[in-house]
């Protein structure tokens, strides 16, 4: 089975700290959810964080509790457990899954974090990402789709690589004749 996925997440050089994580499977089911321990006062020193991510998370700014209870997105906000023992089931459902995303290097790093060490991966789920960036290259740059809204939402982001992915085959397809 197919999932197209994105995470958002702190990157300071030395480390890099999960934020969100947005997945679609190819049956069309989807996954989000937001870490409720991520690190505020580390996003609050990083203004592009604070322009592209935080704005589309259940957050107050300005608040002592950043969390916004009355957000329709604070549902999604859980503990790295839950999101790990929940991305393993959502992703593992049909067996082994073919993970796809953009500039997937980090996200791969981001989604094994969520479970310890790489090592720590389970069993049923790979120690790689496809990346559609490289896809795109492979097929020499064609037009992508641009995406339209939701750009840096995890969830948002992951539909789209579902579109470029499907924009990327038709390419491919039509250019095989």
């Amino acid at each position: 089975m197919r999932i197209w996925y994105d995470t958002e997440f702190i990157d300071n050089g030395n480390t890099i700290e999960f934020i969100s994580i947005g997945m679609v499977r190819e049956d069309g089911k989807t996954y989000y959810a937001i870490n409720e321990d991520m690190n505020f006062s580390a996003i609050q020193r990083n203004p592009w964080l604070m322009k592209n991510v935080m704005t589309s998370l259940p957050v107050q700014t300005g608040k002592d509790i950043p969390w916004n209870i009355n957000h329709p997105d604070f549902q999604h906000v859980k503990y790295r457990k839950q999101i790990a023992d929940e991305v393993r089931n959502f992703c593992t459902v049909w067996g082994e899954p073919e993970l796809w995303a953009w500039y997937a290097a980090y996200d791969h790093v981001v989604l094994s974090q969520l479970f310890g060490r790489m090592l720590d991966l389970p069993e049923d789920m790979p120690m790689y990402t496809l990346d559609l960036k490289q896809e795109h290259h492979r097929l020499g740059f064609p037009r992508l789709p641009e995406q339209m809204e939701g750009e840096h939402n995890a969830l948002a982001d992951a539909h789209h690589n579902r579109v470029i992915w499907e924009a990327l085959k038709k390419y491919e397809m039509a250019n095989l004749k």
